[in-house]
This record gives structure tokens, C-alpha cells and sequence, in this order.
């Protein structure tokens, strides 16, 4: 069942409840005139104008500006339902380009709050075609490296959903809110409400995370420290993360003597996993949720976080299961947002390899390790990696970086586990701990070789 819808907040509500006490500067772009009856000279649309206005007090279905949210200044733009409820036109157009621009010019995040139902019929073609501005504005913003986030109210459907709300780096939706490019007038009959709302989104891996309207400015203003570079100037170079410090290993005898103690040691339902890494990590995580492909993988986290000292890095998560390729088109998601935002990146490998199972191939699972190799490759922040596991094949190497990979003594890092590799060269089951040790898998052998840089202990 579709969860109850969310209160409609005006324009100006929306952005009192993310910038609270604080100041909002309204801004403005040069002023237009229309034709009468508009572009088309659609009968009657002047005067519907007229009665939006009156009944809401604005101009046009969007208001715009600069403010703070907690202690980051961004500029807010924020849609207005019950003017002819927040349709797009060529006003609103030269509306939201302006705040693109002024973000771009300022130098700050764009954040929008959006409530639409999309393209305006009364121009036509000339409002539909603002989509193609907006899109234009927004690849402006994000060549100069600038975060973008979109919290989507209700409703927000169409035109407004397809580039303003799903084309923002971030994603947040209040609850019960309805979401989605069809809105409810135009969908099929029979169609499953639930996936044109708030929740339904957010199990499709459209968007990051449903919040609360009282939990919003907390969230956002994380959100904002996380994505801007803070203090440091905006071409300048990020430090690489720390490496995490050493979780109890699952035995105390040191480093595994053999192949196969470094395997089983790996497999121990004793380590710590990721979720103990991250944890003592960070003191503040925001996820990351999907792929932007309809599909979700519970054993990949990704997202950024805060560290104690209010350092901003980006993490990319393998949690001890065969990652699916979901979760690699999430953790390129996630590499290309902290390389465009000059955020750096730490990954924990941990997986027995990539998922091989039919659905998986039919998802596209070498496609989406390719990419995942190609986002590390090209990364220009700096990726830090530490092998908490099992580190299996391409699909664990996918997430490795280069020349900044470290290992702890619980984990192992091979061409191919020791019972495939064995039946591959058609060794009995007896002979799968010898073949571990030729594979020189453990962690010092990783270090000798070259392949990482050190053990964590």
C-alpha cells in the first residue's frame, strides 16, 4: 500500500523549513514579457496566470535564491504546486537557469525543492523545451564540480521529476509523496501506485532516502558539509583517506601460516565486516541507495561520510557476498561523484567475486565491472582501499586501487578461490590447500609481490 501523502508545503514553507532563523536573499532574473494568452496564445491563460498569482503570491511557479542550510550557504530554488501546479514554462525556464547560474557563479551547491506536475500545455512545445535549459544549465554546474541535491515533495511528477529531481547527484523524498515521470492522470490504469511513490522509488534505487520533514535540515546540512570541499580552495587537490584502523581479527595467532588458514581466516563468520569498518570510521554516514537502474544490492554500501575531524570521504563497500551488478553501477555512481567533487574515496573489498548467476549476466555484470574498473582508473582523487576479506577475482579487484591497496590478516586477495582454481586444473578436492599456497594468496604474500602496500594490524 502507497504510504499516506505528505503535507504540500508552498514554495516559501519548504525553504523556511531548510534554512530555518536563517536569512534567504530572493533573486530575480530580468523580466520577460509574454504575448498575450502566452507562446501559443492559448484563450484564458492570462487569466489563469492571474488567479495563481493572487491565490499564491507569486510570480511564477518557482522562487529562488541564496541562504543556509545549517552552516552552508547554497542557493535554494523552490517550486510553488498551486501556482498552475508548478508546471514548467518559459518563465519558470529563465527562473531556474538563473539559479544554476548564480550557483555556478557563486560557487555554491544548488539545492531544489521540488513540487510539479511537469511541462505547461498552455505553451506547449516552448515549455517542454525548458527541460532542455535546465538540462543545460545543470552539465554547466556539474563541469565546475558543483553538488547538486533535490528534495522531492509532493507531488513530483513529469518534465520537472526527469531533470531538476532525478538528474540532481543527491536524491531525498519526504514520505508519502508521489514520484515518478508519469504523473496520476496519465499513467496506466492498473498500475501499481506503489512505484510512483516516495517508498516505491526507494526500493527501485531512484532515490536515496526517504526523510522525514522535521529530519530534513539535519540531513540536508550533513549532506552539504559532505559533497563542498569546505575550506580547501576549489581546484586544490584532496588528501587521500586514512586508512581504517584494524577491527579485532577473528584469531590472535598473527598472520595465517598457510594458504588455507588465510582463506578460512577470511571466511570466518568471527572478522569484522564492513559494517565494524565504517562504523568506527565515520562519525556521520549518508548513503547512497541504488544504481539509477531499477535495482538495489544489499551487499554493496556506498555513500559519503564524515569523519570525526570533519573530513569528507566517499566509501565504496563490499560486504562478503558475491556483488551483484547493481552494486557496481552504485559504487561507479558514487567514485564519479567524489572525483567530480574533488571528494577522496576509500573501498573495502570483501567479496568471494562477482555474482555469476544467470540474472545476474542478464544485468549486465560484465559491462558493469568493466565500468567499475574504468572509475578507478580514471579517478583523479585519490582512492584508498583496504582488503578486509576475501578478495576474489576481477570482481574484488574491480574495486582495488592501484598502488594504494592494504590488506589485514584476516583476508586473502587471489586470481580465483582455491576449489575453482583446483578444478580448473583438475586436482582432487584434497589437493585444494596446496593449490592455496601456490596461489600465494595470504596477506604477506601480497605484500611481497607488490600487490599491496601493507598489512593493517
Amino acid at each position: 500500500m502507497p504510504a499516506e501523502p505528505s503535507v504540500r508545503l508552498t514554495a516559501r514553507e519548504a525553504i523556511a523549513l531548510l534554512t530555518g532563523a536563517a536569512d534567504f536573499t530572493e533573486h530575480r532574473p530580468p523580466p520577460r514579457t509574454l504575448p498575450p494568452d502566452g507562446p501559443l496564445g492559448w484563450t484564458g491563460y492570462d487569466a489563469a496566470r492571474e488567479r495563481a498569482a493572487e491565490r499564491t503570491g507569486e510570480e511564477e511557479s518557482v522562487v529562488y535564491g541564496t541562504g543556509f542550510v545549517g552552516d552552508r550557504a547554497c542557493v535554494l530554488l523552490s517550486f510553488e504546486f498551486g501556482f498552475l501546479g508548478g508546471s514548467l514554462g518559459l518563465l519558470t525556464g529563465d527562473r531556474l537557469e538563473a539559479a544554476y547560474d548564480l550557483a555556478l557563479t557563486r560557487r555554491l551547491p544548488l539545492l531544489a525543492l521540488v513540487a510539479t506536475g511537469g511541462s505547461r500545455m498552455q505553451e506547449g512545445m516552448v515549455a517542454l523545451t525548458q527541460l532542455q535549459r535546465v538540462a543545460a544549465a545543470s552539465t554547466r554546474l556539474r563541469a565546475a564540480g558543483l553538488a547538486q541535491l533535490a528534495v522531492v515533495r509532493d507531488p513530483t511528477t513529469g518534465g520537472g521529476w526527469a531533470t531538476v529531481g532525478a538528474g540532481a547527484d543527491v536524491v531525498l523524498a519526504l514520505p508519502g509523496a508521489q514520484v515518478g515521470f508519469a504523473g496520476s492522470r496519465v499513467r496506466p490504469p492498473d498500475a501499481d501506485p506503489y512505484a510512483y511513490g516516495a517508498e516505491g522509488q526507494f526500493t527501485a534505487g531512484q532515490v536515496d532516502a526517504v526523510v522525514p520533514a522535521g529530519e530534513l535540515p539535519g540531513t540536508v546540512g550533513r549532506w552539504l558539509r559532505a559533497l563542498g570541499p569546505g575550506s580547501r580552495a576549489p581546484h586544490e587537490p584532496p588528501p587521500a583517506a586514512p586508512l581504517p584502523r584494524a577491527q579485532a581479527p577473528s584469531s590472535a595467532s598473527g598472520l595465517p601460516a598457510s594458504g588455507r588458514e588465510a582463506v578460512e581466516r577470511a571466511r570466518s563468520p568471527r572478522r569484522p565486516r564492513a559494517e565494524a569498518y565504517l562504523a568506527d570510521y565515520f562519525a556521520v554516514r549518508l548513503p547512497l541507495h541504488g544504481d539509477r537502474c531499477g535495482s538495489t544490492d544489499p551487499g554493496l554500501l556506498a555513500g559519503f561520510g564524515l569523519r570525526a575531524d570533519g573530513q569528507a570521504v566517499a566509501y565504496v563497500a563490499q560486504c562478503g557476498t558475491p556483488t551483484r551488478p547493481a552494486g557496481y553501477r552504485a559504487a561507479v555512481r558514487t567514485i564519479r561523484l567524489a572525483d567530480r567533487l574533488g571528494v577522496p574515496v576509500l573501498t573495502l573489498v570483501d567479496t568471494p567475486g562477482a555474482a555469476n548467476d544467470a540474472e545476474a549476466e542478464r544485468a549486465g555484470a560484465g559491462a558493469a565491472i568493466a565500468d567499475t574498473f574504468a572509475a578507478i582508473a580514471a579517478a583523479r582523487v585519490p582512492v584508498t582501499t583496504l582488503v578486509i576479506g576475501e578478495g576474489g577475482s576481477g570482481g574484488a579487484l574491480a574495486l582495488a586501487a592501484p598502488g594504494n591497496t592494504h590488506v589485514t590478516a584476516d583476508s586473502y586477495f587471489s586470481v580465483i578461490a582455491p576449489e575453482p582454481a583446483a578444478a580448473i586444473l583438475k586436482r582432487p578436492p584434497e589437493e585444494t590447500g596446496a593449490t592455496a599456497d601456490q596461489l600465494r594468496l595470504r596477506p604477506q604474500d601480497l605484500v611481497e609481490l607488490g600487490i599491496a602496500r601493507s598489512i593493517v594490524t
